[in-house]
């Protein structure tokens, strides 16, 4: 960021739009949270299954909800003896004769897991209908009540059917973060000034890091992870949903959904005055007229027309790709064999180095913050998957030769670190906002439903075939992830535009005037240099 643009983004850093971003993100915040916490205290709530229903509970597995709500098994140290390789569990004291099959436990266990992606996936569709209904705000308040009502289900897990209660509160929990995932970006993108449209974006997934290290240190077992205090820690992410509810009655609705959705524009005016201060509204005014005029020729743009629009099909593809290349990156992988390659490099407890994993997610998330301008997002989603397929190239490396050498867990234990840095650079935060600047008003909404839906149909892959790729390919498994990363990098190079310090409709006008997918990125980005000489010049 130029000097320039630097004064220009400390000038429009107004408190309201720090309030305003600041409770957005809560959502995510809370989806960060309901991914890492039913972690850590599986062992205890499977033990409260099977005392509930009177079966031994599984867990020679433990389920590893990663930081990308991937369900990942992992197997816990000292219980190979409770049963034979396979994970079949002799019955134990109490349970001699029990009355449910240990599949049944595992089957409840999995969809406790799993029914928070499928909430996701089926709300995720609905974002732009909601959005536009109620406007930005009213949604995201509306929506929390989905989010207090699933948590206070989990919180109060075991004055009923524990099973029943939790499945059924992940899944409306999940109902909210599907709504909340397009939500959140659309109204952050909407309310930020150009220049601070990138840096605010990545608190997306600062809020979800940040939510996910909580809920990693609160379920340790002498903290809430233990079999007193474990719906609380399931629950605690209503606390959450009450203070966004409650700070969102003093956030300005988005002026660009009250001029160009409403044509309100007296209003729109004072909620541009409330965000930027005493800065003169009439430029970024000008700036929704031309994005409304626009919008009004494109009429609305339903989800079956983005798809069979051929102006949008460029700008629909790079959607989708980024948010795939985000799911199926192998981040979910590392956090899968993270704790496996603590224990064998000698880490006398692994959970703590997991946590410093978490940490490690956290610092440079914040980093990404103050990058994402400067370096812009292309260079650092471009910069972030070349490290990563390093990484994955050493981990492989390591994991091969870790029999022969035991100095290679050390290389394995630095290409995790490097794998989870490069991550949180690029493909981890940019995906969350650059779908919402790839389009204009008219189809942003219901790119954001498709593109939700998208990442959230990832997760739930990755969830459910991630241990079959594990068993059949063992340490080798990053190699299918490193050809991934390499197909992801190519895309990326070739079609992903750089957004930064571009206008809503600059972007789009790119995209509508290169139809052709043989064209190269290059002259999209000189079609878009065309276009600012000629400004400049009127």
């Amino acid at each position: 960021m130029d000097g320039k643009s630097k004064m220009q983004a400390e000038k429009h850093l107004t408190g309201t739009l720090v309030l305003s971003v600041f409770t957005a993100v809560l959502g995510f915040f809370q989806y960060g949270y309901s991914l890492g916490v039913i972690n850590a205290p599986q062992k205890v709530i499977e033990a409260h299954y099977g005392r509930m229903l009177g079966a031994i509970p599984m867990v020679r597995h433990a389920t590893n909800t990663s930081r990308d709500n991937a369900t990942i098994t992992v197997t816990i140290p000292g219980t190979e003896a409770w049963g034979s390789s396979e994970g079949t569990l002799a019955p134990s004291a109490g349970f001699e004769d029990p009355t449910v099959s240990p599949h049944i436990l595992t089957m409840y266990w999995s969809l406790s897991v799993s029914m928070f992606a499928v909430g996701g996936m089926v709300s995720s569709f609905t974002v732009g209908w909601i959005g536009d209904r109620l406007g930005r705000v009213k949604a995201m308040l509306v929506v929390n009540v989905l989010s207090i009502a699933g948590n206070l289900l989990m919180g109060l897990a075991k004055m009923g059917p524990s099973h029943i209660l939790i499945i059924a509160g992940r899944a409306i929990t999940g109902l909210y973060c599907g709504l909340s995932s397009g939500l959140v970006p659309m109204y952050v993108s909407e309310v930020s000034p150009t220049a601070l449209r990138g840096a605010l974006g990545t608190l997306h997934q600062l809020a979800i890091v940040t939510g996910i290290l909580i809920s990693q240190v609160l379920g340790l077992d002498f903290l809430l992870g233990n079999d007193e205090l474990w719906p609380l820690l399931l629950g605690l992410s209503g606390v959450a949903a009450l203070l966004q509810f409650f700070l969102l009655l003093l956030c300005p609705e988005s002026p660009r959904y009250l001029y160009i959705k409403l044509g309100k524009v007296e209003e729109a005016k004072k909620s541009l005055k409330r965000l930027r201060g005493n800065c003169d509204p009439m430029k970024e005014i000008a700036e929704m007229e031309k994005e409304k005029q626009e919008a009004a020729s494109e009429k609305r743009v339903s989800i079956g027309q983005l798809f069979s629009s051929s102006k949008y099909r460029q700008a629909v593809i790079v959607a989708l790709m980024v948010q795939i290349s985000q799911q199926f990156s192998g981040i979910n992988a590392i956090f899968y064999y993270s704790t496996n390659i603590f224990e064998r490099a000698g880490v006398g407890q692994p959970v703590y180095a997991t946590i410093g994993v978490g940490v490690v997610n956290t610092v440079f998330t914040v980093i990404s913050v103050f990058l994402v301008e400067k370096a812009g997002r292309r260079s650092l989603f471009l910069a972030g998957l070349m490290g990563m397929l390093i990484s994955a190239v050493a981990m492989t490396v390591g994991l091969v030769l870790l029999s022969q050498f035991a100095w290679m867990s050390y290389v394995s234990m630095v290409a995790i670190f490097l794998f989870v840095i490069f991550f949180e650079v690029g493909p981890g935060p940019i995906p969350w906002f650059i779908v919402a600047e790839l389009f204009s008003q008219g189809p942003r909404p219901a790119a954001i439903a498709v593109a939700g839906f998208c990442n959230w149909a990832c997760n739930f892959i990755v969830g459910m075939c991630f241990q079959y790729i594990a068993d059949l390919c063992g340490p080798y498994v990053f190699v299918v992830f490193a050809v991934l990363l390499l197909v992801f990098f190519l895309f990326a190079y070739l079609k992903v535009p750089e957004t930064k310090g571009k206008s809503f409709e600059e972007i789009a006008a790119a995209f509508r005037r290169k139809k052709l997918p043989a064209k190269s990125m290059t002259e999209l980005e000189d079609l878009r240099g065309g276009e600012e000489g000629c400004r400049r010049k009127r």
